[in-house]
């Protein structure tokens, strides 16, 4: 049996939200360092078919895949990691599963069988990781494992995984368990006790770890390293310490000097390149640059959680570090009242994204706000949509609003195109995925970009109002970009302002470490102008 693909299966124990997806990011990062080709998985155990609908506040971002998928944000972080581009089949929902074996009891496909958890389930799973590797062709699939061991609705999947490594042999599957190491201050030391505890409960499941990977707040010894690799049944050596970074972008260089990289290739029978990690160095030493700084306020209505806009962020830091400078970032909440106490000390402002009316107001006051006192703007979807909405009223429009929120309107400047009015579920959003944009020459957008036409990810469904196009035009709003049958506007400027540009698409999604998005960088230069 020729094996295409060799899996690194990585679980968590103790505690959610510790690092699983930075930690096989990371992985994939130094294996990427080797020349070995690296792709990604994410498992996420809840029954949703996949994220879109699902709140910020419960599951952070919706990362949104180059074919149109919804997925979890984890996803965003192997792309940047690893630089690739995934596929929204990347990520595996219990929903998913179920739909798929439910649809082929339904056609018949098991032979009138009862269909059971095992086989047919765990069959699926495999069968769905299975067709990402061939797919991908790539020589190394990491396949991140969501929740904790002992959740119960991971327990179909860990069977899945541990049948995985029967069928594909020892030397092509391997686990790699993340856990928390507590630091007792009163007690004044580390406890192993819940390392050891949630590694027996991935051993009574069948999978003995061929790696743990220690998450601590600091730096744990030897002797401690010793005491879980003798009591978790694992080499010394696959015994790591990831204790908390500065930078998420640093955990490969910490985890590449515990030699990492060298235990995988070893364990799973890989050949490989001598490793160049210089660029990502490259990249965690621009990040840490700054001389001088920056600020951006961030106004949205889920600013309580960050991760509901962690591309976004990042991709201001990636942006950052391309112009040699330090962002300071400040949350807004668009909610509360905007008196110019709370934004007038920043250097520039960021719409992001979102549904709802709560805290369109704000939003509003915020592109006002810039529009009379030339501060630079950058609106990503509702954002650019609230700049219209704004402009227009500014402009003589007094009601302008979008049908989203205000179906009565006067001017409707932002409501659906009429293909997407006949779409009823929520989960049915329309633009998803990458379309081309093309843009207008002398204008920011293309200066930015330096290119003629683009590629851009999509999640929304209103759109700017074409029955409205020319008026905004005509006094004073240039469409800078649109689809290339000119049908749909993509993005807006005021070329009389230092930096005022709306777009409709998720720029933050396409952001790299190493390969900052130019929109961004161009905001960043402009901020930087207006520094106060």
């Amino acid at each position: 049996m020729i094996h295409l693909s060799k899996y690194i299966v990585v679980t968590g124990g103790v505690v959610s939200s510790i690092g699983k997806g930075i930690t096989a990011a990371s992985i994939g990062r130094i294996l990427r360092s080797y020349g070995v080709d690296a792709t990604a998985i994410k498992i996420d155990p809840y029954l949703n078919w996949d994220s879109g609908t699902m709140s910020p506040y419960q599951h952070g971002e919706v990362f949104v895949t180059y074919d149109g998928m919804e997925t979890d944000l984890d996803l965003g972080h192997y792309e940047r990691f690893l630089d690739v581009n995934l596929s929204g089949e990347s990520n595996i929902t219990t929903g998913k599963v179920y739909d798929s074996v439910i649809k082929r009891e339904r056609r018949g496909d098991y032979l009138g069988s009862c269909v059971q958890i095992i086989p047919h389930i765990t069959d699926q799973i495999k069968s769905m990781i299975r067709q990402i590797a061939r797919d991908s062709s790539a020589q190394v699939v990491l396949v991140e494992l969501g929740g904790t061991v002992g959740d119960i609705e991971g327990q179909p999947f860990l069977e899945s995984l541990r049948q995985l490594r029967n069928e594909e042999g020892h030397d092509n599957v391997m686990f790699v368990h993340v856990t928390y190491v507590p630091y007792l201050r009163a007690a004044g030391e580390f406890k192993t006790k819940p390392t050891q505890h949630s590694t027996k409960e991935l051993r009574s499941m069948g999978i003995n770890p061929d790696m743990i990977i220690c998450r601590s707040e600091l730096p744990i010894n030897e002797p401690l390293k010793r005491k879980i690799a003798h009591f978790c049944d694992v080499a010394q050596e696959a015994v790591i310490n990831a204790p908390d970074v500065g930078s998420i972008y640093e955990v490969p260089l910490i985890l590449n000097q515990e030699k990492v990289g060298e235990y995988i290739l070893d364990r799973i029978k890989i050949k490989s390149k001598p490793q160049d990690l210089s660029e990502w160095e490259g990249v965690v030493d621009a990040l840490q640059k700054n001389n001088n700084s920056v600020s951006v306020g961030i106004v949205g209505k889920y600013v309580q959680l960050e991760d509901a806009y962690i591309s976004i962020r990042e991709s201001l830091k990636h942006a950052a570090a391309h112009l040699g400078v330090k962002v300071n970032i400040e949350y807004i909440k668009a909610e509360e009242s905007l008196d110019n106490d709370k934004i007038s000390h920043l250097d520039s402002l960021l719409i992001p994204g979102g549904f709802g009316e709560r805290g369109i107001g704000g939003k509003l006051d915020t592109v006002r706000y810039s529009i009379q006192n030339e501060v630079p703007l950058f609106g990503i979807c509702l954002g650019m949509q609230c700049m219209v909405i704004e402009f227009a009223r500014l402009q003589g429009m007094e009601d302008a609003h979008s049908t989203e929120f205000d179906p009565d309107t006067h001017y409707p400047v932002i409501d659906l195109m009429e293909e997407q009015k006949k779409i009823k579920n929520m989960g049915g959003t329309m633009r998803l995925g990458s379309y081309s944009c093309q843009l207008r020459e002398g204008t920011k957008a293309q200066k930015a970009y330096r290119n003629e036409v683009v590629e851009e990810r999509h999640r929304h469904r209103f759109e700017l109002n074409n029955e409205y196009r020319e008026q905004v035009k005509q006094k004073g709003l240039l469409i800078s970009g649109a689809s290339p049958d000119d049908f749909l506007v993509e993005i807006v400027e005021l070329p009389e302002h230092p930096w005022f540009l709306g777009c409709q698409f998720h720029p933050e999604f396409k952001s790299r470490p190493n390969r900052a998005h130019p929109l961004f960088v161009s905001f960043l230069e402009a901020a930087l102008k207006n520094k106060k």
